[in-house]
């Protein structure tokens, strides 16, 4: 933040409008004419109804003021679903109201989010119903990116594709995109959204040190591409995220699981995941990142932005500290190259993308 800049104020009662911060480096999405900050925040986790409010709201403006205005969400996001959605609402009905078109605000459908046959897929009726709760969620009449959030083998994709389409027609969405395809549906999405009339302009997908897939030849790829060679190939901007792995690649799991962990609570980071090979390439990376002077999830970010196909990744954050902790990557020196061979010697899958049976894998 410019050291002329006001800081926001933290009482709700205020109303206070935060500035958006000395600008962050940009990359341009794609083929687009839309340029994201290198670091965007993903609201996926730590604005459910079991997270205060008024941290959820310091997050999200201090991210403003820094800089960050690029906000991911999706349907899904809570717990509840739609908590997350409804949360962000708040605020850009107050305090992010003034600043509404300097804001990339996304969101997605294709995961679970109701009982009965139409809570979840790629039908068309599920992901427009879905937009159209989003933006009640929302408090907007639109969102700069929808996504499918997953490939639905159930689903022919000229409807999914088609859904998108016309989200963008009606004016509820600026941009659409995919999330989680493998390389060879990436290619399959793209011929069919140039079919249907509409741009796939961006897809968001899992990606770290200790889950490199998208950089992986696929198996069903009639050319063995890989996700990030189409993405190259078609001009397709590309998101990434769970960069730190969901918290592996940071100091807190060296010495086991802390209380009130992700792992602790039964989130998606399984303990499984921790496992003592994994837990052991963690430490390996840890160790070269502090004789290097950084810490892990600081050479982590940097590990994930080295590939100029990827337009920004995706972070959450549990506080305003963490939260500068991470942004301050942007200011550490590149990595080494004995650095980027460690990572190279891993093991391209160590098995903690959960979203690959799911998706990516088909």
């Amino acid at each position: 933040m410019p050291p002329d800049a006001p800081t926001p104020r933290t009482d709700e009662a205020s109303g206070a409008t935060p500035d958006v911060g000395g600008p962050l480096p940009h990359r341009r999405l794609g083929r687009t004419g839309l340029t994201l900050p290198v670091v965007s925040l993903g609201l996926w986790q730590n604005f459910g109804e079991a997270d205060p409010w008024s941290t959820q709201r310091e997050i999200v403006l201090h991210a403003v003021d820094r800089g960050v205005t690029h906000l991911d969400l999706a349907n899904n996001y809570g717990p509840p679903g739609g908590a997350a959605e409804e949360s962000l609402g708040r605020l850009l009905a107050r305090e992010l109201r003034p600043l509404r078109d300097e804001l990339v605000v996304t969101t997605k459908a294709g995961y679970r989010m109701g009982p009965g046959p139409y809570g979840e897929g790629g039908s068309r009726k599920y992901l427009l119903s879905s937009l159209d709760a989003s933006l009640r969620r929302l408090g907007l009449d639109h969102v700069d990116i929808f996504y499918s959030h997953r490939f639905d083998p159930t689903t022919p994709l000229t409807e999914t594709i088609g859904a998108l389409a016309t989200a963008v027609r009606s004016g509820r969405a600026r941009y659409a995109g995919i999330s989680s395809y493998s390389a060879r549906r990436t290619a399959e999405a793209l011929r069919v959204a140039e079919q249907v009339g509409v741009d796939l302009v961006v897809t968001q997908v899992s990606h770290s040190m200790l889950n490199r897939w998208i950089e992986e030849p696929d198996p069903h790829d009639p050319a063995g591409a890989s996700v990030l060679d189409v993405a190259g190939a078609e001009g397709l901007g590309v998101v990434a995220f769970s960069p730190l792995a969901q918290g592996m690649l940071t100091d807190r799991y060296l010495d086991g699981v802390p209380a009130g962990s992700r792992a602790a609570r039964g989130g998606p980071l399984r303990p499984a995941f921790l496992s003592e090979t994994n837990l052991a390439h963690v430490r390996r990376l840890d160790g070269l990142a502090r004789a290097h002077g950084r810490s892990l999830a600081t050479t982590a970010i940097l590990w994930a932005l080295r590939d100029e196909r990827v337009t920004s990744v995706l972070l959450g954050a549990s506080s305003t500290r963490q939260l500068d902790d991470n942004l301050a990557a942007l200011d550490a020196p590149a990595l080494s190259a004995e650095e980027l061979e460690a990572v190279d010697a891993l093991p391209s899958d160590t098995g903690i993308n959960i979203w690959a049976s799911r998706s990516s894998d088909l």
